[in-house]
């Protein structure tokens, strides 16, 4: 008789446990909203089962726009527990499906820093107010053209916990200047990717050890452009273009990011 009431109290333990799980979900929304006149969608992803404020986390997409990939980002975050909002640099539903219309559209929304501050501050802005965040404990991750974004916001010392730069430029016109950088930053890139070749890394190393800024910097050899996006292969055969996925340099950016997070947001 004992076996069969412990048979029957776990079995009644594990319908809980479903029937909590299956209360809990991912909660997502897409966002519309305005900077300077224009139109934009984001999407906030978070899970409601978490309890009480959680950090934040802003996604800035790749050149080619607020795609399913940036979205998957936010969602993933969100899984780990973070409100995740990616957000849109391009506005109107710009969303390239060609090489040269990505450049053009991100030559248009970078034509002034000015430009891209405001872009990133809304929703910087719009992830704060949301409900289940700590608007104290903010960072934020981007991918190719999303990773210089958050750099340079960075550079500009934009009130962030940390910012993540995946396969991203390291270049820019904006130095980062000592007391000024408030985020504590990663970067991840291919030592093989020839959009941000080796002068770059370096540097970027010199730029932030002269501004005393806390960075930790993983090249992955061997590793090209994009090697975080399961989509890159396809893309390269398309275009002949030098990307291409790699799954081990995904899954340890990934992780690393993760342990970043843990780091910097905790209490």
């Amino acid at each position: 008789m004992s076996g069969i009431r412990k048979t029957t109290h776990l079995t009644a333990l594990a319908l809980a446990i479903a029937s909590a799980s299956a209360n809990a979900e991912l909660r997502t929304e897409t966002v519309t909203y305005e900077v300077d006149g224009q139109t934009f969608s984001g999407y906030m992803a978070w899970d409601d089962e978490d309890e009480g404020k959680r950090p934040g986390v802003l996604v800035v997409h790749e050149w080619w726009g607020h795609n399913a990939f940036a979205r998957e980002q936010a969602e993933k975050l969100a899984a780990a527990g973070y409100t995740a909002f990616a957000l849109d640099m391009y506005g109107d539903g710009k969303l390239a499906e060609h090489p040269d219309t990505a450049q053009e559209f991100m030559q248009e929304a970078t034509k002034n820093m000015d430009q891209v501050k405001a872009r990133f501050m809304k929703a910087k802005e719009l992830l704060q107010n949301h409900e289940s965040v700590d608007a104290g404990r903010i960072a934020a991750q981007g991918y190719c053209f999303g990773g210089a974004v958050v750099l340079n916001m960075a550079r500009l010392g934009v009130d962030l916990a940390g910012v993540v730069s995946y396969h991203g430029a390291l270049a820019s016109p904006i130095q980062a200047e000592a007391g000024k950088v408030k985020a504590k930053v990663q970067v991840y890139t291919g030592g093989a990717d020839p959009m941000v070749p080796s002068e770059q890394v370096a540097g970027l190393v010199r730029e932030m050890q002269n501004a005393e800024v806390d960075l930790t910097l993983v090249s992955f050899p061997g590793v090209t452009h994009s090697f975080t996006n399961p989509g890159a292969d396809k893309v390269a055969e398309q275009f002949g273009m030098p990307i291409a996925y790699d799954e081990t340099a995904a899954a340890r950016s990934w992780n690393g990011t993760m342990q970043f997070y843990s780091e910097i947001f905790a209490r």
